[in-house]
């Protein structure tokens, strides 16, 4: 599915699709037309994202989308980016976007394998692309379409935001010298990666960014993945455990999506 710059300033612009915005907090007025192009009442969205602002490049992905989209539109579409816990948890941000609750959310798919397992396609699967192949898959194999089919069940459109290329395979209270070792391990990992895990006698939870320190620090669970060494130094896990490990078998190339209401869009 490909989207052109003009289409969506069109969308934007000229309301199609955005009537029930006013319902869901959207703002009053007529815009003036920007450079002849974009004419139509103002749009506001409201963004919940499933990463704290501390985890500054994925978070910061939606500052910049807010960022362009208002200048694209001189100012008449604006979206307000909202922290985990600060609308929705990090783990419901698709459940905002479905219920209304904001118009757009920034979150992986695989967080989401209860509502459909197939989702987890929309992130990343074990031994699975690359970024360039995941990519190349979503926007010219028709990888996208397949997914947007499913998205569609919960009255959602999705666009890939980010991917954060292959990450590390976690940090670990305790050394891990072998399989037996991972038995009775409590272990915070999503998607199908977090299934392989739980066939080999993992504990598995799935914890948003938020909660995961909180719950190593305490003991709440021994080991954690994440992204890699920036991002997890942000969380601060290297603070309290000491094992770090690569690869991450199950994220070779991890996509973040831009999950929009389709009655919004």
């Amino acid at each position: 599915m490909t989207i052109k710059r003009r289409d969506f300033l069109k969308k934007a612009g000229a309301g199609t699709g955005l009537a029930a915005l006013g319902a869901c907090g959207g703002g009053e007025g007529t815009a003036e037309a920007v450079d002849g192009e974009v004419s139509g009442p103002r749009v506001e969205w409201r963004l919940a994202t499933s990463y704290p602002p501390s985890v500054d490049i994925l978070y910061g992905a939606t500052d910049r989308l807010a960022e362009h989209v208002s200048a694209a539109t001189g100012g008449n579409f604006t979206i307000r980016v909202y922290a985990p816990g600060e609308i929705v948890p990090a783990l419901q941000v698709m459940d905002s976007v479905m219920q209304g609750t904001t118009q757009c959310g920034f979150s992986p798919g695989y967080y989401y394998t209860g509502k459909h397992p197939a989702l987890a396609f929309d992130t990343t699967v074990p031994f699975g692309f690359d970024p360039r192949q995941q990519v190349s898959w979503l926007t010219r194999g028709g990888g996208l379409d397949l997914i947007n089919s499913i998205y569609a069940d919960f009255g959602i459109i999705s666009f890939p935001m980010g991917n954060t290329a292959g990450q590390m395979g976690g940090w670990f209270r305790e050394p891990v010298g072998g399989l037996s070792d991972l038995a009775g391990l409590r272990m915070r990992i999503p998607g199908i990666g977090g299934e392989i895990m739980s066939r080999l006698g993992v504990t598995v939870q799935n914890l948003g960014a938020p909660e995961i320190y909180p719950a190593l620090e305490r003991g709440a669970i021994d080991a954690t993945e994440w992204v890699g060494p920036h991002d997890d130094e942000k969380l601060g896990f290297h603070q309290v455990a000491k094992h770090y490990y690569y690869p991450g078998w199950w994220e070779p190339g991890s996509t973040a999506s831009l999950m929009i209401s389709r009655e919004a869009w």
